[in-house]
């Protein structure tokens, strides 16, 4: 986690669901986390699955308007049983990539092991102590909703990794 040109490293971190899709905006600076905004995009799991995806393609779209990042992170799909419930996944998590990618922003990708190592130091924590442990490296007064707690946690995996794959020096671009 240093940063040695000490210019601010802004992450969007995003969580995919079709029905719920977390975010969250962390700042490095100072080789100091700093949480700047994070939330859910719901959508209604009635409706069409078109209109899910659109819903969640301009939510991600004014949230990097509205706080702009300079990279982005999202989680890969974890592919269990269900492989319905994993290619409409697959569906929310590819229309994040796009909202980021047209809003000039590279992607980077981390799976769930990935993000949980990084952040609590353990790739099998439980969601709970990935929760308190953003909790406790971003100051927040209360823990975070748990897709908005696992996006803040992939923005921290980024910047984590950021030293290794020389991002800081893609953010003073």
């Amino acid at each position: 986690m240093v940063n040695s040109i000490n210019t601010p490293l802004r992450v969007l971190g995003i969580d995919p669901g079709t029905v719920v899709t977390g975010w969250g905006v962390v700042e490095f600076k100072d080789r100091k986390f700093y949480h700047i905004a994070n939330g859910c995009v719901r959508t209604q799991s009635k409706a069409p699955l078109p209109e899910r995806l659109g819903n969640i393609f301009k939510s991600i779209s004014k949230i990097i308007l509205e706080y702009q990042p300079n990279m982005a992170s999202v989680e890969e799909v974890f592919v269990s049983r269900n492989v319905q419930s994993a290619l409409k996944l697959g569906h929310a998590r590819g229309v994040a990539i796009a909202a980021i990618s047209n809003g000039g922003l590279a992607v980077h990708e981390y799976t769930a092991l990935q993000v949980k190592k990084s952040v609590v130091g353990y790739g099998r924590a439980e969601k709970a102590q990935v929760q308190e442990m953003v909790k406790i490296l971003l100051c927040l007064p209360k823990v975070a909703p748990e897709d908005a707690s696992d996006a803040l946690a992939v923005a921290m995996c980024h910047i984590n990794n950021a030293p290794r794959l020389n991002i800081i020096r893609e953010a003073a671009r």
